[in-house]
């Protein structure tokens, strides 16, 4: 059995491979994030990770690994899942508005869950497919859930003029650029280097509105 101490010693070694600087309290917070979903996910199969060591990796720090890149006072995170990658980001970066979507009602649950229990302040989970969802956001994140064609045309009307989207891929989704929306233009795309996970390929692909 991995001990907190051992995982908390493989998320700070990560964190600071990845050149982050976090708030005091991140870590720790993090690591409850991480044995709070151990726990649920045991009764309701919210991750194929199951593995505590895993969870820190393909979680935690796969999460972390975009915090760069996010800016703007109110983020949402489409098909978030279990809360990933916005839950670790609201942690390492308190202070804006973070919304958490997801159609499944038993990850929206525990959405909610640990929104109660870490306190999370600013951060809500809102159970819906992307398309119903209102607002506009300064930055919108989504963990690979659809191709980018389909996460633009089912969420592109909540990007504000001058906001990002930040799409995370695992390989590079050059097959997919060409059915970008004209309405949206690719900004970059990032190589991202995910400590544990060297081997594993992992992008980013930064896109915005056309023109703005």
């Amino acid at each position: 059995m991995t001990t907190r101490h051992a995982l908390q010693r493989r998320l700070e070694q990560g964190i600071h491979a990845l050149g982050l600087t976090l708030p005091a309290n991140a870590v720790p917070r993090l690591l409850d994030y991480q044995a709070l979903l151990e726990r649920w996910n045991a009764t309701y199969n919210l991750t194929a990770i199951r593995e505590p060591e895993d969870m820190v990796t393909r979680h935690l720090l796969d999460a972390l690994a975009i915090l760069p890149y996010v800016q703007g006072e109110s983020l949402a995170d489409l098909g978030t899942g279990p809360g990933l990658p916005g839950i670790p980001l609201a942690i390492a970066a308190p202070g804006r508005q973070v919304l958490l979507v997801d159609s499944n009602g038993k990850k929206v649950r525990f959405l909610r869950e640990a929104i109660r229990s870490l306190k999370l302040e600013g951060v809500r989970a809102e159970q819906s497919r992307v398309e119903e969802v209102e607002g506009q956001f300064d930055c919108i994140t989504a963990r690979a859930f659809a191709s980018l064609a389909d996460m633009l045309g089912w969420g592109g009307h909540l990007l504000a003029p001058k906001g990002i989207w930040l799409a995370m891929k695992g390989k590079s989704p050059d097959d997919e650029l060409p059915g970008v929306p004209s309405a949206f233009q690719v900004r970059a795309i990032h190589t991202l280097t995910v400590p544990g996970l060297e081997a594993a390929q992992r992008h980013l692909v930064v896109l915005g509105r056309a023109g703005c």
